[in-house]
């Protein structure tokens, strides 16, 4: 299983990972304003991340992380 971490508070909603992301799971929230003042990105749909971190390779504040959980431990 992935899990896509996106620190909202720090996300400037420059949308380099939308475009980065090859399943385009990805959007700038139109609800969300951040404290910055800014709409951060959001996952729109968690179960078809496959995990090719392309989205934390583009973002230029590295506010994604990527962690895979291992079958053996959980």
């Amino acid at each position: 299983m992935i899990k896509l971490t996106i620190r909202v508070d720090r996300c400037k909603g420059c949308g380099l990972c939308v475009h980065a992301c090859p399943k385009k799971i990805l959007r700038i929230s139109p609800d969300v304003i951040n404290i910055k003042g800014h709409h951060p990105a959001e996952l729109t749909d968690p179960a078809a991340c496959v995990g090719c971190a392309s989205c934390a390779t583009m973002c230029p504040d590295c506010v994604i992380t990527i962690e895979k959980e291992d079958k053996n431990n959980g």
